[in-house]
């Protein structure tokens, strides 16, 4: 029973890939503290609950124990109490056998005769027998005390013995009880190394697999050949989707979800906000205007004017979008570069810093030039200037980006993006990267029941592996679509139902649960075997693990999607 309840207090963790985007020194620090701050919170989240249970027992132990010091403490001054006691009952007993003799002696010898005629007056007759009475009346009350005295000290001495005996009783339950529990404690502690080892013994194949559906780069607006893919959209999954399918959407997907959303940009300007309350919005604060002549170090370029001819060459929004969405772009990527600038260090010209096209630098679209012109010095104090094109509705550094700022309700169609028309808002993810025109391995982005029980096989499976090697957890269709390691030996569904003590066949049906903070917290299945839920992560690395294709919730440190049926 204590094994069981110390094991349930541990989580059971798993270890998402770590977002790898290429940034300048100060932002690589800072994505490594994020990440160690992560592992460091995974850790916490495993431990804590055992090391609180372990502290508890222990102080109940140490406190027994110095019960029992306490008692011992107490025996011990007893047994010094009898022991002086019976020192002084010796001497008083000595005392009264030598009473007792010479009184013996006075009966054998005494003759009342002979005291009346050896009193020479009546007054010294009366006060013989007054101390011949008050001698006999003291010895009376001595016989008295010491049988009194003895008879405690022996109740005492009885006490004392059985005392004795309870504390060794005691004690000797303790240590029993105390080794148990550094049994249980133990047990409890290889668990946590046995889970500690599921979580880090993810193959160098499931970790491949999972590198690749997770999202490791960030897109921009502009640079991206936007169309519509109308399978991966809600509209198509409900037109042309068998029926008793599933889909699996997601708010966002290759996205740190910070600073500004370039659609959602787009649309607060079509509702008429300017550049500035734009800013302000995603960042804060407003832009100040800084002395931003000069040239900067641009990889593969060299030295060029950092407003003339590297910002017109910045390509990370169309320039067909509203002009005060584009003068916040520019600000954005104003900021981002001025520190590069100040540095004296060279920037990239990919999204790993922004994207920078020489060609349009030397020909830029007269609406960039315009916003370019327009917002000459802007920049924004003390902020690192992220943005990417859709943020899925919310955004780690400013919250729900809607009309209300809220996520309550029907929140999508309040979403800034959603009213900007961002196709990478809601979407499945179902081709081998972001372009519409990626290889889809033939498939569309649903699922059909024996699928999507296969992932819940999957997801109990890693929980329970009874013998099943879970590296071998892999999509079913690794040598046909090329992803990540395609050298494993996935098992097939019906494998891996083998593993499982009455394994899910079938689904009646799926609910998806979101928090406050724009993440999924819990999906909950109802199945032939009963529900089964798991947290948003949970089935995030279960599924991007085992699902077919190219199939995947790109998103990288976070969870953020909804699960349809039809």
């Amino acid at each position: 029973m204590v094994v069981a309840f110390l094991l349930t207090t541990l989580l059971w963790t798993q270890l998402a890939p770590p977002q790898t985007r290429a940034m300048d020194e100060i932002e690589q620090l800072q994505q490594q503290i994020e990440e160690l701050a992560k592992l460091k919170a995974l850790s916490e989240g495993a431990t804590t609950p055992l090391e609180k249970e372990v502290a508890n027992l222990e102080s109940r132990i140490n406190s027994a124990r110095a019960g029992i010091v306490r008692a011992r403490a107490q025996a011990a001054d007893l047994a010094l109490d009898i022991e002086a006691r019976e020192t002084d009952l010796a001497y008083h007993y000595q005392i009264f056998a030598n009473r007792v003799a010479n009184s013996y002696k006075r009966v054998r010898t005494f003759n009342p005769l002979s005291l009346f005629l050896s009193s020479q007056t009546a007054q010294t007759l009366t006060k013989d027998l007054v101390y011949q009475e008050s001698a006999k009346a003291q010895d009376d009350r001595l016989i008295r005390g010491l049988s009194t005295e003895i008879g405690r000290l022996s109740e005492d001495k009885k006490r004392l013995e059985s005392d004795q005996v309870r504390l060794a009783s005691l004690e000797k339950q303790l240590n029993e009880q105390a080794e148990f529990f550094k049994g249980e404690i133990a047990k409890a502690k290889d668990y946590q190394k046995e889970l500690s080892g599921q979580i880090a013994s993810l193959s160098a194949r499931q970790q491949a697999i999972l590198s690749a559906r997770s999202g490791s780069f960030v897109t921009s607006a502009g640079n991206v050949p936007i169309g519509s893919d109308y399978e991966a959209s809600i509209a198509g999954f409900r037109e042309k989707a068998p029926g008793n399918t599933f889909a699996v959407f997601s708010f966002g997907a290759y996205t740190h979800r910070k600073g500004m959303s370039q659609y959602g940009a787009k649309a607060r300007a079509e509702a008429g906000q300017n550049y500035k309350e734009i800013l302000k919005a995603y960042y804060g604060k407003e832009p100040v205007s800084k002395d931003t002549g000069g040239s900067i170090t641009v990889n593969g370029v060299g030295s060029i004017s950092f407003e003339e001819k590297y910002l017109y060459g910045i390509a990370e929004m169309p320039s067909s979008w509203p002009s005060e969405a584009l003068k916040a772009q520019a600000v954005a990527a104003r900021t981002y570069a001025y520190r590069y600038k100040q540095d004296g260090k060279s920037i990239c010209t990919t999204e790993a810093c922004q994207v920078y096209s020489q060609s349009k630098a030397d020909n830029p679209p007269e609406a960039w030039k315009k916003a370019v012109d327009e917002t000459r010095g802007m920049v924004l104090e003390d902020v690192v200037t992220f943005y990417s094109s859709t943020a899925g509705g919310y955004l780690t550094t400013s919250g729900w980006d809607t009309t209300d700022k809220s996520g309550n309700g029907e929140w999508t169609s309040r979403a800034y993006e959603s009213l900007a028309n961002s196709p990478w808002f809601y979407k499945a993810w179902y081709r081998n990267g972001y372009r519409n025109d990626s290889n889809s391995c033939g498939r569309y982005p649903w699922l059909t029941q024996e699928e999507m029980s296969d992932i819940l096989n999957a997801y109990l499976v890693r929980r329970d592996p009874r013998g099943a090697d879970t590296g071998r957890i892999l999509p079913v269709t690794i040598k046909s679509c090329g992803i990540g390691d395609q050298s494993g030996d996935p098992y097939s569904m019906a494998e891996l139902r083998g593993f499982v003590d009455n394994p899910v066949t079938s689904i009646s049906s799926v609910q998806t649960k979101h928090n406050n903070n724009g993440s999924t917290t819990e999906v909950v299945f109802q199945t032939n075997r009963g529900t089964i839920s798991m947290s948003g992560n949970e089935f995030k690395e279960t599924f991007n693990m085992r699902a077919p294709g190219y199939i995947s919730i790109p998103q990288s440190g976070f969870a953020f999607f909804n699960i349809e049926k039809k």
